[in-house]
């Protein structure tokens, strides 16, 4: 296991960051307390130190067992987790990013988690309600009571975050050292804004879905009847709107590599998101089963070649749109640089 300095601080996290949204069975979907515990386990045998929660995961029983798992170790994980989210729908305040339910969700947390600080605290989407100065301001003023070491923000137009950053700079606040984004080989819009944002100003990226809902395991397929026959994604299944044909082709390639490399579709997902060349990019693994996880951490163990990665990239390639098409074009460049472009070196230029 290596691992990665978070963002513009000195923390040092690992390669893959674990997911603990399937802490617990509350949702239908995720895990016993047993098979959390061989899933962490798993995980931390590995040498990995990075894991990801969040006050309303499976109604607070995922930070309940993370902090049962962690007990007395718990200076050697960087614990991530993360407030907005609303745990009484009838309440107004009882979730958004405002002051309140910044403090009594962060209270909470250190209750169930058994712990009197947390490494890195995340506004876990942008609520478009609460001003940028209230909610800088209340996450500085937990950085200095102790109680918050870094900060972060998940769910947010690139735009949120550069201005909570520039305004935390001129006030002397803590900013946000990491984002979390869906991001995988079929959901690549980030690469418009978040991801040249946050690798302009050394915002860590951390990848929620990296596999597309478990599309890219290549277990599922449509109902169509493409693709492996042991399970099928309908049209009430959570993330059953990435089934498209761009997305089932992507797939067929994943897979394909997957047999040349003699590794499985998933690591070869994970693998192509680790080379990236955009900053600091974390994939956050989730697992229902001990034996998911551990395929999972397999995507450190071998490199793609380059026309592997160049194959990933030119399958799953999205048109990045104005303005970043209109910037790009040989006639825009004329006009703005005349002759001299290839003159100039430019040591802030992309890869």
């Amino acid at each position: 296991m290596r691992y990665k300095l978070f963002g513009k601080s000195g923390l040092r996290v690992s390669e893959l960051c674990l997911g603990t949204m399937t802490f617990g069975e509350e949702w239908g979907w995720g895990g016993s307390k047993e098979e959390s515990k061989k899933i962490f386990d798993a995980y931390a045998e590995a040498g990995d130190n990075f894991i990801d929660t969040a006050n309303h995961y499976t109604n607070g029983t995922s930070e309940k067992y993370l902090g049962e798992f962690i007990g007395s170790d718990r200076e050697n994980f960087v614990i991530a987790t993360k407030y907005t989210l609303n745990g009484r729908p009838k309440d107004p305040n009882g979730g958004g990013n405002h002051r309140k339910s910044m403090m009594q969700s962060l209270n909470a947390i250190l209750e169930r988690l058994g712990t009197n600080y947390i490494d890195i605290y995340w506004v876990h989407a942008w609520d478009f309600l609460t001003p940028v100065e209230e909610v800088m301001r209340a996450l500085d003023d937990v950085v200095r009571a102790g109680k918050v070491l870094y900060i972060g923000i998940s769910d947010a137009p690139a735009w949120v975050v550069s201005r909570a950053n520039t305004m935390a700079e001129l006030r002397g606040w803590t900013p946000f050292t990491g984002t979390q984004v869906q991001y995988s080989l079929i959901e690549r819009t980030p690469e418009r804004d978040l991801l040249p944002m946050a690798k302009s100003l050394d915002i860590a990226i951390t990848a929620w879905s990296p596999l597309g809902a478990g599309l890219l395991t290549g277990k599922y397929a449509a109902k169509s009847g493409k693709g492996p026959e042991d399970a099928r994604l309908s049209k009430t299944d959570w993330g059953s709107s990435i089934i498209t044909e761009k997305n089932l082709t992507i797939v067929e390639e994943v897979k394909k590599i997957a047999l040349e490399t003699g590794r499985t579709p998933a690591q070869v997902a994970l693998n192509w998101l680790r080379k990236r060349k955009s900053g600091v990019i974390i994939p956050i693994i989730g697992a229902k089963k001990h034996s998911q996880v551990k395929d999972n951490l397999g995507c450190l163990e071998f490199e793609l070649r380059e026309d592997q990665l160049k194959r990933l990239g030119n399958v799953s390639k999205i048109d990045l749109g104005f303005p970043h098409d209109f910037l790009n074009m040989d006639f825009t460049k004329w006009l703005i640089y005349g002759d001299s472009l290839n003159l100039i070196d430019n040591h802030r230029a992309n890869g």
